[in-house]
């Protein structure tokens, strides 16, 4: 890298960290501010041993203090993934913006340098950002997901719980049912599981103390079949295992719906691997967690592309009203990228339809650097 290019990708690197501790902070604190007193009655429950007397006030509100970090630390991580496309866009905009009013841009171009060789730095960066999340999004994510979808009254807990499952489906249309689902160790209580003829008819019933998911498929404890038919019942028998695409990673999916946004590619491709995940809606469902992260990196990368002409111009300009232009144009490329990524397109399948924001983003990239007058 030249000094020019250094120079650049400092500032720019420099805005981006800073907009992420300014954001960071603000949600934060907001979020704090609003749930105070819940923290603070946690903080009382956990800070006084059994049988003993409440804590002082120093030792709950450092107590308070450590809950609010521990609630906030895999939501800060996530929220990285979730914001980085608009912060880059930002962060490009104070750089140029600041360039732009040293008339750093006037000085260049008398050099000889042309306005695009700008952007080198700036995607370089915004790259290796991009990495950053792809990373965040493969190894941590899926490690942290049990503690992404607590509630404040959960602060300070790092397990799931159990939880009643009502009728499932799985990927063969059985209806499954369990009394206690233990999100932590993946084992189910009071299951009932109702299988069905083509006709919707009940035509076996299995039951069991409970059960765990291993090489696909549901191991049972005293589980019995009764197999039934339009005119008899048949007496129960012992059943061991049940293959099922229902699986407790899917069960906890359910639950929690934002656990779904945690799965890694090679989970998500693991689901769409078993032959008994025969319902398309699930399917295309699992396609476009398993491709969509791409296309939002994608279209995170574009959108610098598309907002940079408004701040790269010959001549100093309003830089104010250039971000009021430019803020439109970013938010609908980021978030038509994000929406475009996680919406079903009738008749396209879902791991192209993903890459639609992408393609048409690409065009409206080449569209602005081209016009770009340097």
């Amino acid at each position: 890298m030249s000094t020019l290019d250094r120079y650049i990708a400092r500032q720019f690197l420099t805005n981006i960290l800073s907009l992420f501790v300014i954001l960071f902070s603000f949600v934060v604190v907001i979020d704090a501010s609003l749930n105070l007193d819940e923290f603070y009655r946690l903080a009382k429950q956990i800070g006084t041993p059994e049988g003993g007397d409440a804590p002082g006030t120093i030792r709950r509100s450092l107590v308070t203090v450590v809950l609010i970090a521990d609630f906030w630390w895999p939501k800060l991580i996530q929220l990285f993934s979730f914001l980085l496309g608009m912060i880059m866009v930002g962060a490009m905009g104070f750089t140029f913006s600041q360039m732009s009013r040293n008339r750093e841009f006037v000085a260049m171009m008398a050099a000889g340098v042309s306005l695009r060789r700008v952007i080198r730095p700036v995607m370089i960066i915004a790259m290796l950002f991009t990495g950053l999340q792809l990373i965040n999004q493969e190894i941590i994510l899926p490690k942290i997901a049990p503690l992404l979808v607590r509630e404040h009254r959960d602060a300070g807990e790092h397990k799931l719980g159990a939880s009643s499952v009502p009728l499932t489906l799985d990927g063969l249309g059985r209806l499954f049912r369990a009394a206690s689902f233990d999100a932590d160790t993946d084992t189910i209580q009071g299951v009932y599981i109702l299988e069905r003829d083509t006709s919707g008819q009940a035509s076996r019933v299995i039951t069991a103390t409970s059960a765990t998911y291993a090489d696909g498929a549901w191991v049972f404890e005293d589980g019995l079949a009764s197999t039934r038919t339009p005119t008899s019942i048949a007496p129960p028998a012992t059943i061991k295992r049940l293959e099922s695409s229902l699986d407790p990673n899917e069960l906890r999916i359910n639950r929690f719906e934002s656990y779904s946004q945690s799965m890694s590619f090679s989970q998500a491709s693991r689901m769409l691997a078993r032959e008994t995940l025969k319902d398309p809606k699930k399917r295309a469902r699992y396609q476009r967690i398993q491709w969509g992260r791409f296309s939002i990196m994608a279209s995170g990368l574009l959108s610098l592309l598309i907002a940079s002409p408004f701040y790269l111009a010959r001549e100093p300009r309003n830089m104010v009203m250039q971000s009021v232009k430019c803020a439109p144009v970013a938010i609908i490329s980021i978030v038509g990228g994000a929406l475009g990524a996680s919406a079903s397109i009738p008749g396209i399948p879902a791991a192209i339809g993903v890459f639609i924001p992408v393609m048409i983003l690409s065009v409206i990239a080449v569209a602005q650097t081209s016009s770009l007058k340097t």
